[in-house]
């Protein structure tokens, strides 16, 4: 099993969790998909994305679970990053973790498993 993660707001996830999907952020509808990134990307993925944010979750699927819905594409450096091309159903959560902040205001990622 591949894990994939999106990092987001507690709202944001609250929010899906009435509709069952998420649908995306601002970003990613403007983009046409859901961004999300492996383990290994998702600590760079918010620093990037997320400097001084609060009240940030950081949620975990497998990206076997998506099918066809989810492309390795090029991005960040050509890195491939999973894209996901769907609503983000709710009940294929397999982790929920907060996120914290450092003095600096940068994200702190809990360990993510790959």
């Amino acid at each position: 099993m591949t894990l994939v993660y999106k990092i987001m707001t507690r709202r944001a996830w609250t929010d899906a969790e009435v509709s069952g999907a998420y649908i995306g952020s601002p970003l990613d509808l403007k983009d046409g998909f859901i961004h999300l990134s492996t383990a290994e990307q998702a600590h760079e993925t918010a620093r990037l994305h997320f400097r001084g944010q609060s009240d940030l979750i950081v949620v975990g699927f497998d990206a076997e679970g998506f099918g066809d819905g989810l492309k390795w594409e090029p991005s960040r450096g050509g890195e491939l990053f999973p894209h996901l091309y769907q609503a983000l159903p709710v009940k294929g959560a397999l982790s929920i973790d907060e996120v914290g902040l450092d003095a600096e205001m940068t994200p702190i990622l809990p360990d993510l498993k790959p």
